[in-house]
């Protein structure tokens, strides 16, 4: 299927649009004047953030799991030639609430590898003859990837991962940027998932955190793996 799209814009693949930091990440992007190919697994909130935006920029929506090659192959062919950003949102948390790793079950183990380790390389593999001069990847990642907290045993495990292979790329690709970044603590519906019947009312708002992610896309930052609180509000990421 071709798409027909303004030649002159940058573009971004975004995972896991649909809601939380995806979400806030997309409205900071088409506010940048990005043009956007998004995704999310539920097709309902996803066409919300794509009649939202619409209003500002180009945005592609197409609900699936990034887990599945065929729905990866989709987001990579809607995207044209070019990709200057790809934002490796999407994640798999596991269960709710969070078991003792001990107690992990191994087709939950698997899931969490998938969405988490395996379908972010798949897309970075398929994304790559089309990424452009000075372009950026960035993987979403977690204090858990550093951090051995109870219970978060297989997710940090799988945000650990992402990691390495995200500066494992950075230095075979030194032509792109690839960053490993920690958003840190967010209200998300993921976030409270993890901490069912909690308060979190206290965590910071996605669109808090979205800018200094956003950010990078137009920054001078080498490759590596960062904080979102130690990363600057940077204009101009349509760069």
């Amino acid at each position: 299927m071709m798409y027909a799209h303004d030649n002159d814009a940058r573009t971004a693949i975004l995972t896991g649009a649909s809601a939380g930091l995806g979400r806030a990440l997309a409205r900071r992007l088409a506010a940048d004047g990005w043009r956007l190919v998004i995704d999310g697994r539920r097709p309902a909130p996803l066409a919300a953030v794509r009649d939202e935006l619409a209003e500002h920029t180009t945005v592609i929506a197409i609900a699936g799991d990034v887990a599945d090659a065929a729905h990866r192959a989709s987001l990579v062919a809607a995207a044209g030639d070019r990709v200057d950003l790809l934002i490796n949102n999407a994640s798999e948390l596991g269960a709710s609430p969070l078991p003792p790793l001990r107690e992990i079950a191994a087709a939950v183990l698997d899931r969490l590898w998938s969405v988490n380790v395996i379908a972010p390389v798949a897309l970075i593999q398929a994304v790559l003859p089309r990424l452009g001069s000075g372009a950026a990847v960035i993987n979403i990642s977690s204090d858990a990837a550093v951090e051995h907290y109870p219970t978060w045993g297989g997710y940090g495990a799988s945000k650990a991962a992402l990691d390495h292979v995200t500066l494992t790329l950075a230095v075979e690709q030194p032509t792109y940027r690839f960053y490993a970044v920690d958003p840190g603590d967010m209200r998300t519906a993921m976030h409270q998932a993890a901490f069912p019947g909690e308060d979190i009312s206290d965590r910071p708002d996605p669109a808090d955190v979205a800018p200094r992610l956003a950010g990078l896309a137009g920054s001078d930052l080498p490759s590596g793996r960062y904080r979102a609180a130690d990363l600057p509000v940077l204009e101009g990421s349509h760069r």
